[in-house]
C-alpha cells in the first residue's frame, strides 16, 4: 500500500476496500481483551466504545490526530536510550529476514528479546529502568548480523563490524549503561542514567544551568524550562539542542505538524483550532513560552466531544525531573461516565476547604478544575503500549494556579484491566479473608475509579506553593512526592462521608476496600515487579511505598503485617485510624511541596520508599508466581483504516481489532520510523 503524506489518505486496492466493509465494531458480543503473554507481560485489547455513532467528521478528526500520535514514536525511543533506535532495527530485520535456525533457543530467546524493546521503547525495563539482560548469545547474535546483507542493515557505519562493536557492549555488558534512570541517592544522577536528555554533563552542571535559566522578570510564570530540549557539552561550553521541526527531531517533528495541519480541517470548534495552530507554533519554534499558550488555550477548549495529547509531556523518564518524553494520546468523551467526574470537579471547592493540610498550603479558590471519562481512540510514544489510566494536565504549577486543570480518567482502558484481572486467582492468594475479599469484590472496580477520579481530579490540582519557592525545589525527588500528594488526597477523601452524601459511594463500608488494596499493595504484592536484590526505583511504587510503610510506622497496630501458616498478610485493625493516618502524611507532603523542603523530601523517601525487604519480597514473588499472572499490562491499539471513495475522500473510518502485537510492531516501525538515524546525530 502506497502512502500519500499531503492528503493523509492510504490508497488501497479494491480487494482492501470490501475488506473493510466488513467492520469489526465495538458491540461484537465477543471481543478478546487478552492477547500474547511474553516475559512479564500481557498484551490487552481496548474496545473504542461509541465510535460508530461518531460523525464522520469527529472520526476524521480521530483519525488524522491518531496518525499524529503515533508518528513520534521514534522520539521517545531515541529519548529512552541513544541506541535504541539502531538495536531495534537491527534485531527488527533478524526478525523478518533471517534465514538461520528459527528454532534455535537463541533466536526464540532474541525474539522475547525484541518484543520487550518494543513495549518499553527501548532496552531498558519500562517500570524498573533496569536494562534487558539478552538470553541470546553474543557469539549467536553476531554471526546471525553477520548472515544478512548489507543491504538488510542500519548501515550508517563503516561497516557491520563497526556497529557490532558499538552494540554489542549496550547489549551484553550489564555494566555499561545498565539503567536508564537511575534515582539512588548520593549517585550523579545523570552520568548513571542512560536516558538519551543529556550528553557531556553532570548533574551539578545541569542543575546549574537551568537555574540560571529563570527570567526575574517572569517571576512565578517561568516557562518549564528544559521540558524540550537535550543538554550537551561540546568544546566545553554547555547549551541546548531544541526539539523543533528544524531542529533535534525535526523529521518526526514535521511530521506530526503535517497530521496536526490535516486534524485541523476537521476540528469541532473554533477554539480547537486555535488550540492546534499554537501547538503546530510551538512545534515550529520549540518556544516553551508558546507552549504554555498553548496549554492554556487547551485547558479552555471544552465543548468539543473530541480531545489528545501530544508533545513532550511527562519527566519522569528524568532523573532531574526537567525533560518531557514525547507521548501521544487521542480520545473521545464518555458522556455517561463523565457525570460521576464532573460531579467531583464541581464540588473541588469544598474538598479543598475541608484538606487537612495547612490553611496557608490550602487554595483559597479552585480554579478551572475539569475532570472527564474518556475513551482512548489511540495511544502513542510514552503512553504506548503501557498506559496510564489516569491524566492530570498542564503540569505547571503557575498554570493550575491561574487557569486550572483538565484530568481525564481512561474508562476503556481500566475496562480491559478490570475484564481480565477478575477470577485470576490473586485476590484468594493475597487478601487476608473471605469477609475483606467480598468487601473487594463488592466495592473494589468503584473505588478503584473513584480513587483515580480523586487523585486526577483533585489531588494533583490541590494546594499551592508558597510565594517565592520554585516549582522544581524538590528536584529528583519532586515526582515521587507529587504522586503521593495526589494519592493521599484521593486516599483521604474516600472515607469522608460527603461521597456517601453526593451519592458516589453507596455506603459508609465501601472505601475499606480501597484502603485495604492499597496498602496491600504498597507492603506487598507490588513487589511482583521488582527483582531480587533491587531496590524500588520507579516513581509511583516508590510513592505507594512510602505512604504505606509510614502508616505501618506511624500507627499503634493500626496496620499490621500477621503470618498464616507460612503466608504473610496485611490486617488492618482500624479504618478510621487509618484515613487520619492519610490525612497526617497528605499534610507533611504538601507541606515539603509548599514550603519546597528537598531535605524533607529526601527523608520521606529514603527512609519508607525505596528499601526492599528480601525475605517477604522472595516470598511474595514465590505465591505470585503460581498464580501465572504478568505483573505487566500494555495495550494493542486498535487499526484506525480510512475506506475512501473513487475520488480519494474519506467516507469512513473503520476499526480492526485483530491485528497481532509484532505485526502492528512492525506496521509502525515501516509506516513512522526512520530507516535509520546514528545515535551521535541525537
Amino acid at each position: 500500500m502506497r502512502f500519500d503524506i499531503q492528503t493523509g489518505i492510504k490508497l488501497v486496492s479494491l480487494q482492501f476496500q470490501l475488506l473493510v466493509l466488513k467492520r469489526i465494531t465495538m458491540e461484537e458480543k465477543n471481543f478478546k481483551y487478552t492477547d500474547e503473554h511474553f516475559a512479564d507481560i500481557q498484551m490487552l485489547r481496548y474496545q473504542l466504545n461509541g465510535f460508530d455513532k461518531l460523525s464522520l467528521g469527529q472520526k476524521k478528526y480521530i483519525y488524522y490526530l491518531s496518525q499524529a500520535a503515533l508518528a513520534g514514536r521514534d522520539i521517545t525511543t531515541d529519548q529512552f536510550g541513544k541506541y535504541n533506535l539502531v538495536i531495534r532495527k537491527v534485531l527488527e530485520v533478524l526478525y523478518t529476514a533471517y534465514q538461520g535456525d528459527r528454532t534455535s533457543d537463541d533466536y526464540k530467546a532474541m525474539v522475547v528479546y525484541l518484543k520487550r524493546l518494543w513495549f518499553s521503547n527501548g532496552i531498558y525495563h519500562h517500570y524498573g529502568c533496569e536494562k534487558f539482560e539478552p538470553g541470546f548469545s553474543k557469539a549467536w547474535f553476531c554471526k546471525a548480523v553477520e548472515s544478512l546483507s548489507t543491504e538488510q542493515l542500519p548501515l550508517e557505519y563503516a561497516s557491520s563490524d563497526d556497529m557490532l562493536d558499538e552494540i554489542c557492549p549496550v547489549i551484553f555488558d550489564p555494566d555499561f549503561l545498565s539503567k536508564r534512570v537511575n534515582q539512588n541517592d548520593g549517585d550523579d544522577l545523570v552520568l548513571t542514567s542512560a536516558c538519551n536528555f543529556y550528553e557531556g554533563v553532570t548533574q551539578q552542571e545541569a542543575q546549574h544551568f537551568y537555574a540560571q535559566k529563570k527570567d526575574p522578570e517572569l517571576g512565578d510564570r517561568q516557562p518549564s524550562w528544559g521540558l524540550n530540549s537535550k543538554l550537551v557539552s561540546r568544546d566545553g561550553r554547555i547549551s541546548e539542542v531544541v526539539y523543533s521541526a528544524k531542529g533535534l527531531y525535526g523529521r518526526e517533528i514535521s511530521e506530526i505538524i503535517s497530521w496536526l495541519k490535516m486534524a485541523r480541517e476537521e476540528c469541532e470548534n473554533p477554539q480547537q483550532e486555535k488550540v492546534l495552530d499554537l501547538l503546530i507554533e510551538y512545534y515550529q519554534t520549540g518556544d516553551l513560552k508558546v507552549f504554555d499558550r498553548y496549554s492554556i488555550e487547551w485547558l479552555k477548549e471544552q465543548e468539543g466531544q473530541v480531545d489528545f495529547i501530544n508533545g513532550f509531556i511527562e519527566v519522569y523518564g528524568d532523573p532531574l525531573g526537567l525533560k518531557g518524553s514525547w507521548e501521544g494520546l487521542v480520545e473521545y468523551k464518555d458522556l455517561v461516565a463523565t457525570r460521576r467526574t464532573q460531579l467531583v470537579s464541581q464540588n473541588a471547592q469544598w474538598f479543598e476547604d475541608h484538606s487537612p493540610v495547612d490553611p496557608r498550603f490550602r487554595k483559597p479558590h479552585v480554579t478551572g478544575v475539569t475532570a472527564t471519562v474518556i475513551c482512548a481512540a489511540m495511544l502513542g510514544g510514552d503512553m504506548y503500549p503501557a498506559s496510564a489510566i489516569g491524566v492530570n494536565l498542564p503540569n505547571a504549577d503557575w498554570i493550575r494556579a491561574q487557569y486550572g486543570s483538565k484530568s481525564i480518567t481512561i474508562g476503556n482502558l481500566t475496562e480491559a484491566y478490570k475484564k481480565t484481572a477478575h477470577g485470576n486467582g490473586f485476590d484468594e492468594e493475597f487478601v487476608i479473608d473471605e469477609d475483606t475479599r467480598a468487601l473487594i469484590d463488592r466495592y473494589g472496580d468503584l473505588c478503584d475509579d473513584l480513587h483515580t477520579d480523586l487523585h486526577e481530579c483533585l489531588g494533583h490540582g490541590s494546594g499551592q506553593l508558597l510565594p517565592g519557592v520554585a516549582p522544581d525545589a524538590l528536584k529528583s525527588y519532586a515526582s515521587t512526592n507529587e504522586e503521593a500528594r495526589a494519592d493521599l488526597f484521593g486516599l483521604y477523601y474516600l472515607a469522608d462521608p460527603k461521597l456517601v452524601e453526593l451519592g458516589l459511594l453507596p455506603d459508609a463500608d465501601a472505601y475499606k476496600s480501597q484502603y485495604y488494596h492499597y496498602m496491600m499493595n504498597g507492603l506487598m504484592t507490588q513487589l511482583v515487579r521488582i527483582r531480587p536484590g533491587h531496590q524500588i526505583e520507579e516513581s509511583h511504587m516508590r510513592n505507594r511505598a512510602l505512604i504505606a510503610h509510614w502508616c505501618l510506622e506511624q500507627g499503634d497496630h493500626v496496620v499490621e503485617l500477621v503470618k498464616r501458616g507460612d503466608k504473610t498478610y496485611v490486617q488492618i485493625n482500624d479504618y478510621v485510624a487509618l484515613q487520619q493516618l492519610f490525612g497526617q502524611l497528605l499534610s507533611e507532603v504538601q507541606r515539603i511541596k509548599s514550603e519546597g523542603d528537598l531535605e524533607g523530601a529526601r527523608r520521606l523517601v529514603e527512609r519508607y520508599a525505596v528499601r526492599v525487604d528480601a525475605d517477604l519480597h522472595a516470598e511474595v514473588l514465590a505465591r505470585y508466581e503460581k498464580l501465572n499472572i504478568a505483573p505487566y499490562k500494555g495495550f494493542i491499539n486498535p487499526w484506525m483504516k480510512p475506506v475512501v471513495n473513487a475520488c480519494g475522500e474519506i467516507v469512513d473510518v473503520t476499526l480492526d481489532y485483530t491485528e497481532s502485537y509484532d505485526h502492528q510492531m512492525l506496521r509502525y516501525s515501516r509506516e513512522f520510523g526512520r530507516s535509520f538515524i546514528h545515535h551521535s546525530q541525537s
